[in-house]
């Protein structure tokens, strides 16, 4: 039965590397995967999807006009896909989400998102919150803070390395940009 799957977590815990691993489970046993990803998102080149570790695979470009379902749909009409794997789904619109929901249900393929929870303020991105609200199935990706417990948030710092407390919701960014923490060491970085 396909399912609707959001595989969540904070900066740096390794997701991208989790859904070109899962995709490459697929792939091994003869069965083919569509990937999609933010085209906004062009820190590894447009249209990849890249880990930090050194893994990288292309991917269809989505954008927040994007009919989901209709890509989905196209794509299974020209290749059995066996499953869809969407990274940066942090990104996603509601409206997208229902799309993928109805890609699942109607297209009988699994759908597997990943992407952050929330944003550098505590916020959840429009598209983590539809997802987290109409997913069959839902997966921590964990990572910790430089204290060892479990990391759920993320700050973002600016050029000299001080923690920003205000500024657009999205800017794509790495270990420079954002640092994950507790919510114990988050609260004292936001505090100042």
């Amino acid at each position: 039965m396909a399912k609707l799957y959001f595989n969540y977590s904070t900066m740096n815990a390794g997701k991208s590397t989790a859904l070109l691993q899962a995709s490459y489970n697929y792939r091994e046993r003869g069965m083919q995967t569509f990937l999609l990803t933010a085209a906004h998102d062009d820190r590894a080149g447009a249209g990849q999807i890249a880990s930090r570790i050194g893994i990288a695979q292309s991917a269809t470009r989505y954008t927040p006009q994007s009919d989901m379902f209709a890509i989905i749909k196209q794509a299974k009409e020209d290749t059995d896909y066996a499953c869809v794997f969407i990274d940066e789904a942090q990104f996603l619109t509601p409206d997208q989400v229902w799309q993928l929901a109805c890609a699942v249900d109607d297209l009988s393929v699994p759908v597997m998102c990943y992407g952050l929870r929330v944003d550098f303020l505590g916020k959840a991105f429009p598209g983590s919150a539809a997802l987290l609200a109409l997913s069959d199935e839902m997966r921590e990706v964990k990572t910790i803070c430089h204290c060892g417990k479990k990391a759920t948030m993320v700050v973002r710092k600016d050029a000299d390395g001080a923690v920003q407390a205000g500024g657009d919701q999205i800017l794509i960014g790495g270990n420079d940009t954002y640092e994950s923490l507790c919510r114990v060491h988050w609260r004292q970085a936001m505090e100042g």
